[in-house]
């Protein structure tokens, strides 16, 4: 009888390792046959990204606290600035003084501040106000990880970084099998990363932008494992003290 169930128990795990392992994400990716993905080993930056790293995935962005605005008249350059929203909305600029930022699109900020400049000094200001850094951008981090969720980011965000916003790694997780899902000129790209090599300095940390899906796969064969051990725990009888 005790054989027969070892038999059993053995053959589902036999089963639940190969089940892993046909139905791993990083395997599929890996091997270039996702198909709602197209597999590569380098990401460039996202769509929602513009060549001068400006973040411009969020249409209609009201302006909030900690964002960091550059802001520009022309032919003026000793009025430019570059300045980071305080904790109230508020910024403070030359010749115009505290200006409400938190709360109003960039066209509405550049109508505010031209017609502040065109009350004492200048006929006709041409404004441009340019959001350096949004604390809007959002990382997804999602899989294998202490707290999946979705997170803000702002400024510079490494892959480690993200792995860390998520609390660390779930101890069944494969450090090895990390992937970053991002849309490069209207298509889903797939990256697969090592955590391992990366901490080891084997590998570049790469870089995350917002909108940016980070899933870090389970590793089959220890889930396989626990199950199977706790199984056959429950067979002998023995028990953790």
């Amino acid at each position: 009888m005790n054989s027969l169930v070892l038999r059993s128990v053995f053959a589902a795990l036999l089963l639940s390792l190969l089940a892993a392992c046909a139905t791993s994400t990083s395997g599929a990716v890996r091997s270039g046959t996702a198909k709602a993905v197209t597999s590569t080993t380098e990401l460039p930056a996202p769509d929602t990204t513009s060549e001068s790293g400006a973040y411009i995935g969020v249409s209609d962005y009201r302006i909030g606290a900690l964002d960091l605005l550059q802001i520009s008249v022309f032919q003026l350059d000793d009025l430019d600035r570059e300045v980071r929203v305080n904790s109230s909305g508020m910024i403070s600029l030359p010749l115009v003084g505290a200006v409400t930022a938190g709360g109003k699109t960039v066209p509405e900020l550049e109508q505010e501040i031209a017609a502040k400049l065109k009350e004492n000094y200048l006929q006709n200001p041409q404004v441009s106000v340019f959001v350096k850094e949004f604390t809007s951008q959002r990382v997804t981090v999602e899989g294998a990880v202490n707290k999946p969720g979705i997170f803000p980011i702002t400024g510079r965000t490494s892959l480690l970084q993200a792995v860390a916003l998520s609390e660390g790694l779930h101890p069944l997780a494969d450090p090895s099998s990390v992937i970053v899902f991002r849309t490069i000129e209207g298509q889903r790209m797939a990256a697969l990363f090592d955590l391992r090599a990366i901490r080891a300095g084997n590998a570049e940390d790469p870089q995350i932008y917002g909108d940016d899906i980070v899933v870090v796969d389970q590793s089959g064969g220890k889930t396989a494992l626990k199950t199977i051990t706790d199984s056959l725990r429950g067979i002998v009888g023995f028990r953790t003290f």
